[in-house]
């Protein structure tokens, strides 16, 4: 059901109590869904709308289980909610779990000079058997850029300084269903000593960008890694 469009007929409006005196704070009804084995009636919730309708048209965003019960979270379809913005509007409810359709992930290319050339950060995380940059999750109540400066202190022990005017951002699928978008920035460090995330990260290497970039797996990543060493060498920050 993740991504599907879908229709709602709203039964209990945003501001309602039910019968324990529970305060919904999200449009809450049911889909209407027909599949070769019948119709059912399938139990979701509004998010992103926070006056009371009767009917929403839009896309499934989450799921989320209670008490062995699935329930949907939908969406405006031009509205993406990750983990964080769904757990804030469901924390009426509590759910014992919840999936999502979106992740949004940041890092960074982080460069340094040793000795007489300038090197990129490689890390090689313990769920995949692809070189890449280090980068995780936004949490609440961060910016793009604290994700980015966070994830790398996490994952490699080094406090970097983002260097303004540039950012690209890559999207993907994962396991063919969850729509994910990584913003990736260039940031330098003065740090001189790494210290892997032990419980995450398997490897990491400072390379030259020739060694780097045959390093790397995917062509997007080696974009990327081109990309932002044009960029870098136009304000003169490498050699």
């Amino acid at each position: 059901m993740l991504g599907k469009f879908v229709r709602v007929k709203v039964t209990t409006p945003v501001g309602s109590a039910d019968e324990n005196g529970l305060i919904y704070k999200l449009n809450y009804g049911e889909i209407d869904f027909v599949t070769s084995k019948g119709r059912q009636k399938l139990k979701a919730f509004i998010l992103g709308i926070n006056h009371p309708v009767s009917t929403f048209d839009g896309r499934v965003n989450a799921t989320c289980e209670k008490n062995g019960e699935i329930y949907y979270l939908v969406a405006p379809k031009s509205k993406r909610f990750i983990i964080h913005d769904i757990k804030d509007a469901l924390s009426f409810f509590e759910p014992d779990d919840i999936t999502c359709l979106y992740e949004r992930s940041c890092g960074a290319i982080v460069f340094r000079k040793i000795g007489e050339s300038y090197r990129y950060l490689l890390i090689k995380n313990k769920r995949s058997i692809h070189w890449s940059f280090p980068k995780g999750h936004v949490e609440e109540g961060e910016t793009d850029e604290d994700t980015a400066i966070r994830e790398v202190f996490e994952e490699s022990g080094l406090h970097i300084d983002i260097i303004p005017g540039f950012k690209t951002t890559s999207e993907y699928l994962i396991q063919g269903r969850v729509e994910k978008t990584v913003n990736i920035y260039a940031a330098k460090t003065q740090d001189t000593n790494t210290v892997i995330q032990e419980e995450e990260i398997e490897d990491y290497a400072w390379l030259p960008f020739e060694q780097a970039l045959k390093r790397l797996k995917f062509e997007n990543d080696k974009k990327i890694l081109t990309d932002a060493r044009a960029f870098l060498l136009e304000k003169g920050l490498v050699e």
